[in-house]
């Protein structure tokens, strides 16, 4: 025959059973001199019996009436806090005593939970307005690439209601691309059933319940585009015209003066005409050169190629660009063995541009004031330094000189501005560019040792 598992008593039966055993003790004595007392009458003996076990009874079922009536007062409130319902308050709460404590901290938490519920409530109110106001579509997947979230621009994007594409794989809407490819980049397709045009792509992880979500941001780049395109078209053209009013202008006058020249008769003209004639066909012929020379460095700011990334060792070709320069012995600063993935033409390129600046600006630092002279630069006393640097993420280059230091700080890469006679206004411009390319950058600084510049390059590993 099986054995009956035992069942354990539960909290209010060991209250109870606690309660009874307290009192045993006095209801036992109290029964031993009643009944073992001598000249007592058997009906009071039973009535005074009677009398102390029925209240020995009644206080012990009172005392586990009021225990588990407060736990359950406690755990309708919790109830009510677990089910949302942070309205219920008890009563009799104070810090008088420790049920009243444990009252008022349930009232506070209720308190908390209900000013937390409101917050979120708020909050997530407010991020629905801004998802259904603003302009960019967001979808938001979950881990099986369905869509679960679309607000008001997405479902123009697409030309659907929400009723329609929610529970619907990305595929079947339309932006698999989205989910499959990079985080970040252009749509290839410009065409969606709401709109045509290009379009920027963002997606980001989120999780929701411990699983992974993915959100899709779609923003039409049309407009934005379309004005930067019109500020470079009417940078170019303000840069264009500048330059060919430079060179035509002249042109022109001088043009003129030859013409009028030449239409008049033999004995009418200056003594030294045909001097003036070649005079000033040598302006027209330097003006030509000068607006063909802009025009060639425009091309090649606007043709640079893209960079073919190969493993580049750095020390063998920083020696090599230092000794391409002959007017100047460049500084060799030591720095580490490394290896970086780049174009090694361009990033060379780069470097002898740097140098070039720099060795100018030593040069123009040590020319005198008297400009009437036109005598050869002199040696250079200032120096010009290279060196590098690794870190896990970059290498950086420096090219510091000892010249006058950056004046016009702003312009240093605006293309066609320069200060010197002879200069294109595009080597900066260039290997800004280029650095660019690689995922680099491409900084001019005032040196805080001494007067000078230093070009800071930093290219990624």
């Amino acid at each position: 025959m099986a054995k009956h598992k035992r069942r354990k008593l539960t909290h209010d039966h060991h209250v109870l059973v606690g309660t009874l055993l307290a009192g045993l003790p006095g209801v036992l004595v109290a029964m031993g001199f009643l009944w073992l007392g001598e000249g007592e009458s058997a009906k009071m003996q039973w009535t005074f019996s009677l009398l102390v076990i029925g209240c020995w009874l009644g206080f012990s079922f009172s005392v586990q009436n009021r225990v588990v009536r407060s736990l359950q007062t406690m755990a309708n409130l919790l109830s009510a806090v677990r089910e949302g319902d942070f309205s219920i308050r008890a009563r009799g709460a104070s810090r008088e005593d420790a049920h009243g404590d444990v009252m008022t901290e349930i009232n506070s938490l209720g308190s908390i939970l209900r000013a937390q519920r409101l917050g979120a409530i708020e909050a997530t109110a407010l991020l629905r307005t801004v998802m259904e106001e603003i302009d960019v579509a967001i979808f938001a997947f979950d881990s099986d690439g369905v869509l679960r979230l679309v607000n008001r621009s997405g479902q123009e994007l697409l030309a659907a209601s929400a009723e329609k594409i929610l529970g619907r794989s990305a595929q079947e809407i339309g932006l698999g691309e989205c989910i499959e490819g990079p985080p970040t980049g252009v749509l290839q397709h410009t065409k969606f059933p709401g709109g045509s045009g290009r379009w920027g792509m963002r997606r980001t992880q989120f999780r929701e319940g411990g699983l992974p979500h993915e959100m899709v941001v779609v923003a039409d780049l049309s407009e934005a585009l379309r004005e930067e395109e019109i500020k470079a078209w009417q940078r170019l053209v303000r840069v264009l015209g500048h330059e060919l009013n430079n060179s035509l202008a002249p042109i022109k006058s001088i043009a003129g003066t030859l013409d009028s020249t030449l239409r008049r008769p033999l004995d009418e003209r200056a003594s030294d005409w045909e001097e003036d004639m070649q005079s000033g066909l040598k302006i027209i012929a330097n003006r030509a050169e000068g607006l063909s020379r802009f025009l060639h460095a425009y091309s090649r700011l606007a043709k640079l190629p893209k960079p073919q990334r190969t493993p580049c060792e750095i020390r063998p070709l920083i020696h090599q660009v230092a000794q391409l320069e002959i007017r100047q012995k460049v500084k060799i600063i030591d720095g580490p063995e490394v290896v970086l993935s780049c174009d090694g033409a361009q990033l060379e390129q780069v470097l002898i541009n740097l140098i070039k600046n720099a060795v100018d600006a030593n040069l123009e630092a040590d020319q005198p004031d008297d400009s009437s002279e036109p005598p050869m630069p002199p040696p250079s006393t200032g120096e010009v330094s290279l060196s590098w640097e690794a870190s896990d993420k970059a290498v950086t280059f420096r090219v510091a000189d000892e010249g006058h230091g950056i004046g016009k700080a702003t312009s240093l890469f605006v293309p066609f501005f320069t200060t010197k006679p002879s200069g294109s206004g595009i080597g900066l411009v260039l290997c800004r560019q280029i650095a660019e390319n690689h995922g680099g950058t491409l900084e001019l600084e005032n040196r805080t040792d001494r007067t000078g510049c230093v070009a800071i390059l930093s290219l990624p590993q």
